[in-house]
């Protein structure tokens, strides 16, 4: 899930749209045979995000659903509900749901992991929500994680001043497809997150985030790199650094919701597998 908060539209995240190196492709369909793992850990996953989305946004519970509101955006990828496990909404649950959204002139969408809550999505398209992608949720333990060796012209770090958390983050919007400004709220918002730069000289390439760590679990996101240093190696780099960190600050799994299978091999040599998958659905 890209969010945005530090960078998926919780900040950039299945909330999304997936840390991606730079773009976010349309749904694929993610057959059973791409599965790597058993989905048990979807549901302590779901747990994690279910924690972590309230964050600086406001909060309804309706039915079986989380519905957050972002503070201060309308866009479509920071506001959306999460069902419960194993929910089975009834259709007057759904309508409250859409009205909630409706009645602050949003855009009525959800973004969950459909191995925790697999009755959800008919529910939804029954009740005229369309598919907007469906990513695959890609995990590493530290016992999986896989060290990739950034160039050597480049240097992985952490930022240590707000220029630079502000330059970094100028990149992964512009990757991303979205405006170069950064504001200060976003500068400050990415300080509390672990964050990795990578960097050639007095220039900023690329870099990403891992969001908080929780019951040991953490989200990987806005890992991008600008379009004229890709194909280096750098993403590959960036994402084995950061979950390294991540693991030795707590985190027993980290994981991620890449745009689509062909980007997921990135993520694959730093270690990650396919757990299960994410959707995002809106209403038509």
């Amino acid at each position: 899930m890209l969010r945005h908060g530090p960078l998926r539209p919780r900040g950039l995240s299945c909330s999304a749209c997936a840390p991606v190196v730079g773009f976010a492709l349309p749904g694929f369909v993610l057959h059973s045979f791409f599965l790597e793992r058993l989905p048990p850990e979807m549901s302590a996953l779901q747990a994690y995000v279910r924690a972590t989305a309230p964050i600086g946004r406001d909060t309804e519970r309706i039915g079986p659903f989380l519905a957050t509101f972002a503070q201060a955006s309308s866009h479509p990828m920071e506001n959306y509900a999460i069902p419960d496990d194993g929910a089975k909404p009834s259709s007057s649950e759904i309508a409250s749901l859409i009205s909630a959204y409706q009645q602050r002139n949003l855009l009525p969408r959800l973004e969950f992991f459909t191995d925790a809550a697999p009755d959800v999505e008919k529910s939804l398209v029954g009740a005229g929500f369309t598919l907007e992608r469906r990513v695959p949720v890609m995990t590493c333990t530290a016992e999986d994680r896989v060290d990739c060796v950034a160039p050597d012209h480049i240097q992985l770090r952490e930022p240590s001043s707000d220029d630079e958390f502000r330059r970094l983050r100028s990149v992964q919007n512009v990757a991303f497809g979205e405006p170069p400004e950064v504001s200060d709220a976003d500068v400050e918002r990415n300080r509390d997150y672990l964050t990795v730069l990578a960097e050639h000289g007095e220039t900023i390439m690329g870099g990403g985030i891992a969001l908080d760590i929780v019951s040991g679990a953490t989200e990987i996101v806005g890992i991008a790199v600008a379009a004229e240093h890709r194909g280096q190696g750098i993403a590959a780099a960036i994402t084995a650094h950061l979950t390294r960190l991540a693991h030795e600050r707590g985190a027993r799994t980290a994981f991620l919701t890449p745009g689509d299978v062909g980007i997921g091999t990135v993520y694959r040599r730093a270690g990650y597998q396919v757990a299960g998958e994410c959707v995002h659905l809106s209403l038509t």
